[in-house]
């Protein structure tokens, strides 16, 4: 008999769910593992610190790089405090010369590199006739050039059949942002996705995107606070998706078990674009 009421959910959507070895050995770089709470009292976790800490649980060890130190740091300390091993690194995707030094002291504290997730997006203005020169630069600058510049500098380190998973979004795929320079970043996150799996597949290094659509987590909320009718859309599963359900999609892309998967977009928005 049906009641009506939500399932509750399971242990992995939660973050709950004990590790399986899943990455045992791997040094794994993510960038934008820290967290801003966006004056959440109680935020719940968000994509970034929700990869680094289920990459941990799963035997890698992390490098956890984000422009705001005490963030990062913050990630680190939960890892230490489960018992796992990670550095962090302090760079920021705004600045060009970044990505390289962050790549190189991601190398140098984990002795090497198997895996790179990029975690980075910001917003600015919506509209286009809210949109500048200079805000448009600066968000493609950090979404994109970011991306470019932290790719380049890692294939040349990262061994042989390593994985790389870019963070974009369902505004990448359809509008729905509406913050043009946003939804302009994601989509062409995909063509460079598409080109960094090419020019890896020779070493059998992969490269795929993670796209969440609705999200419950602090920046999630920030925007629902800014665009009210976001928190009210209807979503086939009936509810929003959570940080570590984005971070297990990027897990098993990080993992051996997706050895022959590279090149592609994975959608996690709860049946939203398809069926919404």
């Amino acid at each position: 008999m049906t009641t009506g009421s939500a399932p509750a959910l399971p242990p992995e959507s939660q973050g709950a769910a004990p590790g399986r070895g899943r990455l045992t050995g791997r040094r794994i770089l993510v960038v934008g593992g820290g967290q801003n709470d966006y004056g959440e009292t109680d935020p719940p976790i968000g994509n970034g610190r929700a990869m680094a800490v289920l990459f941990a649980r799963e035997g890698a060890r992390v490098a956890v790089a984000d422009r705001d130190r005490p963030s990062a740091e913050a990630t680190v300390a939960r890892i230490a405090r489960d018992g796992g091993t990670a550095a962090t690194v302090i760079a920021d995707m705004a600045r060009p010369g970044d990505p390289q030094t962050m790549v190189n002291e991601a190398s140098a504290a984990l002795g090497g590199l198997d895996g790179l997730v990029y975690n980075v997006g910001i917003a600015d203005r919506h509209g286009l006739d809210g949109t500048t020169p200079d805000s448009w630069d600066h968000v493609l600058a950090v979404n994109l050039r970011g991306a470019m510049l932290t790719a380049r500098a890692a294939l040349p380190i990262l061994g042989d059949g390593s994985a790389i998973v870019f963070t974009s979004s369902v505004a990448g795929v359809r509008p729905g942002s509406r913050i043009p320079s946003y939804d302009a970043s994601k989509a062409a996150l995909g063509g460079l996705m598409r080109h960094v799996a090419l020019e890896g597949a020779a070493r059998a290094i992969r490269a795929n995107i993670v796209a969440p659509g609705l999200m419950d987590t602090s920046l999630g909320r920030a925007a629902s606070r800014g665009r009210p009718s976001r928190a009210s859309t209807r979503i086939p599963l009936g509810r929003q998706g959570t940080g570590w359900e984005t971070a297990y999609l990027a897990l098993f892309l990080m993992s051996n078990e997706a050895a022959y998967i590279t090149g592609q977009t994975f959608i996690i928005d709860g049946g939203l674009t398809s069926l919404g």
